[in-house]
């Protein structure tokens, strides 16, 4: 409290510390929702059939699988680590997914064996990262590689279409909630609901995020640090195979470069969401929100009549920008901590 000359004391003032109470009330998440909502507006009014609500909500199915990928990586993230490997995960898990519907298994257990599939992936990353002591994205270096290639022998370097596709299964994923909501948005937001739970409502989740922000500290407070990372990755597989299995649904087969392109567009989704490289926090929320700029932005340009490989560019700008702006964000959080503690004293 701010002493005067006579020793008298003065009150502090109150509207520094209410903007300070007004931000402690705001979401982190809600810079991205500004973002999203002057993005989609920017879009619109350049061309007014944007804006029809059935394109809108396309726009969350054409993003739903970038999403779903990067739900798994907000955990992965939150240590400090990243799963280079997950584009071909998703990929190898709907091919498995996909050869057992073609050798007569019914489409909902050869979905679940496509999932479990995609665990066991995950669980290979974990054990190697762990057993050699070697950084998660060095090992999936190398998995990428033996994923992608293991992959193209089972599927003989060809897509795999299931024999039957007229099977509830595949009637599922093409279904419209009330008529335009599509089954894969709807599935999308369920898993982030689910996700967003395990992350800040269970003890794994508080795991995840003490790992991240001081392993050592982690280690000391009796946390199962190798575990927790095994589990990481474990759970990172089990959504590259949910999302794999869910698009095999959905398309009705899966051709051998399914996926690759989807390393930058979800890990883009995780930084733009506010997800720190650092680790030590994360956003289901944000990755969502930061799947639909990276997929608004595609529609746009399609939308725009914009030449489609200018989307890449433009993915590529925006993550620059959103990891310039986390760090603006976190240095003027870290200065008014310590103009706190400052006060304090």
């Amino acid at each position: 409290m701010p002493v005067t000359t006579d020793g008298t004391a003065t009150a502090a003032p109150a509207t520094p510390a209410g903007s300070r109470s007004l931000r402690s009330r705001l979401p982190d998440e809600i810079g991205v929702v500004v973002a999203l909502i002057v993005l989609v507006g920017l879009i619109g009014l350049m061309n007014p059939a944007f804006f029809q609500p059935r394109s809108l909500f396309q726009l969350l199915a054409n993003g739903a699988f970038t999403g779903m990928l990067a739900l798994g990586m907000v955990f992965v993230v939150a240590i400090r680590d990243i799963d280079l490997s997950v584009g071909w995960m998703f990929n190898f898990s709907a091919v498995i997914a996909a050869k057992a519907m073609v050798m007569g298994i019914e489409p909902f257990i050869a979905a679940l064996i496509g999932i479990a599939f995609g665990g066991l992936l995950g669980l290979i990353n974990g054990v190697l990262s762990v057993g050699l002591r070697i950084p998660v994205i060095i090992i999936t270096l190398g998995t990428l590689s033996a994923y992608r290639g293991l992959s193209l022998i089972v599927n003989e370097s060809k897509a795999v279409v299931p024999p039957d596709k007229e099977l509830p299964y595949f009637d599922i994923w093409s279904l419209r909630l009330f008529d335009i909501l599509p089954m894969v948005a709807v599935a999308f937001l369920a898993l982030a609901v689910v996700l967003h739970i395990v992350l800040h409502r269970t003890r794994f989740g508080y795991r995840v995020q003490a790992m991240g922000s001081n392993p050592d500290a982690a280690r000391l407070a009796g946390i199962p640090v190798d575990r927790t990372r095994i589990m990481v990755l474990v759970l990172m597989g089990l959504v590259a195979g949910f999302a794999g299995a869910i698009f095999l649904g959905f398309r009705g087969a899966v051709d051998p470069t399914t996926g690759d392109t989807y390393l930058l567009p979800v890990v883009a989704a995780v930084i733009i969401g506010g997800t720190p490289l650092s680790g030590g926090r994360g956003t289901v929320i944000g990755a969502v929100l930061g799947a639909l700029i990276i997929q608004t932005i595609q529609s746009g340009i399609l939308f725009l009549g914009i030449d489609a490989k200018w989307s890449i560019f433009v993915t590529g700008a925006v993550i620059i920008v959103a990891v310039a702006v986390d760090q603006l964000v976190r240095r003027q959080r870290a200065r008014r901590e310590r103009d706190v503690v400052d006060a304090g004293a």
